[in-house]
């Protein structure tokens, strides 16, 4: 079993900028970015145009860290406290369940941890002490 963490910025519309410039200012190489328009569509909750280009997913690597971003919801306000996160990687679902649930007491689930187009088991949950953490499951293809 692998478990890794990793840094997770969540930005407010600018994060194509801000991969742009941590590029750059870091050496980091861009190993994807996805944006709200990429993903596949869901006919009960049309994506708003304003949504489209924002990035739901972007990956760095800067030496050997893998560095995360994602913009906020359009009208989701970035908050402090919430804008930088963190982002557990296991490669077993069972594993991610656990730690999604044991993160989880005293705190609140802010996505339940469920099956994704790109996860077997994803989910965001917020600590007892405020601290945002994505849980999720890496596959093997």
């Amino acid at each position: 079993m692998t478990l890794r963490m990793n840094p997770y910025l969540v930005m407010d519309g600018n994060a194509k900028e801000a991969i742009a410039f941590y590029e750059k200012a870091l050496d980091a190489k861009v190993m994807g970015v996805q944006t709200f328009g990429d993903m596949p569509a869901n006919p009960e909750f049309p994506l708003p145009e304003e949504a489209k280009g924002r990035v739901a997913h972007a990956l760095l690597k800067v030496g050997e860290t893998d560095l995360m971003f994602s913009d906020t919801f359009p009208g989701q306000p970035v908050e402090k406290g919430n804008h930088v996160t963190i982002c557990i990687t296991s490669n077993d679902p069972e594993k991610s369940r656990q730690i999604y649930k044991a993160l989880q007491e005293g705190g609140q689930a802010v996505m339940p941890i469920q099956e994704t187009f790109w996860s077997p088991a994803y989910g965001i949950v917020k600590d007892k002490y405020d601290v945002t953490f994505h849980v999720t499951t890496e596959t093997t293809k």
